[in-house]
This record gives structure tokens, C-alpha cells and sequence, in this order.
């Protein structure tokens, strides 16, 4: 149970991680979200012009959810998970199918940059939550 707290713990910290990025230092627009969207810099912002400005402060948002997800956790794992909690491993495998486990399918679909350095982080959760389960 102790290697499964301590990657479930590390995966907390990537969370943390990926939030600070987005709450500090995401750009409204990376190069993958304009291939997606087919269109160059100077068009989107000539159709619709708030919309850098508005991504800024939903990259925010988002980055302290992500941030409040890791946290909880890195918790959990310091926690609950040592204490055998098995409620807590249920928590946890939903908590990473549907933070990190999503991101990392969603960059797929984007063909984005991230994707790999998500999908590690991703099974990094799976190897943990398939360890807390086995001990």
C-alpha cells in the first residue's frame, strides 16, 4: 500500500503541477487549439476579440480546480490510503479517470503536444490504483 500512496501522491503533485500551468503561465491559445480550429492567430482574434481574455480567466479557473484536485490528493494519499481505506482507492481511480484520465484522451483527440507526458501521468495513476487494489 505504501508504492501505491506514494504514486498516487506523485500523481496528486503532477495535478498540482498542470494547475499552477494554467493558472500562471498557460497561453489563451497553444499551437494545437488553432490547428484544431483551423485558423490563424490574427483571425480569431479579428472574429471574436475577447475571447484571449476570456480563456485567460477560464485557464484560471480551471488550473485551481486542477491545483484543489492534487491537493486532495496528495491527502488521501498520505492518508487514507496508508490506513488501508479502500473507499479511498475507489475515490482516488475516479479521481484520476476523470482529471488526468481525460485530459490526456482530449489532447489525443487535439493531437496536442501534452499528450504523451499526460498519458504517463495517466497510467502512472492506473499502476497505483491496480497496486492499492492487488495489496
Amino acid at each position: 500500500m505504501i508504492a501505491a500512496a506514494w504514486l498516487f501522491g506523485v500523481g496528486g503533485a503532477i495535478l498540482v503541477g498542470i494547475g499552477g500551468f494554467f493558472r500562471l503561465a498557460r497561453p489563451a491559445l497553444l499551437p494545437e487549439d488553432l490547428r484544431y480550429l483551423r485558423r490563424t492567430p490574427d483571425e480569431i482574434d479579428a472574429a471574436v476579440p475577447s475571447l484571449r481574455g476570456w480563456l485567460r480567466l477560464v485557464f484560471i479557473v480551471l488550473g485551481g480546480y486542477a491545483v484543489a484536485t492534487g491537493t486532495l490528493t496528495i491527502y488521501l494519499a498520505a492518508t487514507d490510503i496508508r490506513n488501508a481505506e479502500s473507499s479511498a482507492v475507489a475515490v482516488l481511480a475516479v479521481t484520476g479517470a476523470s482529471s488526468i484520465g481525460v485530459m490526456a484522451l482530449v489532447n489525443f483527440a487535439l493531437h496536442s503536444t501534452f499528450r504523451w507526458p499526460l498519458s504517463a501521468a495517466a497510467a502512472l495513476w492506473i499502476v497505483a490504483t491496480l497496486m492499492a487494489v492487488v495489496s
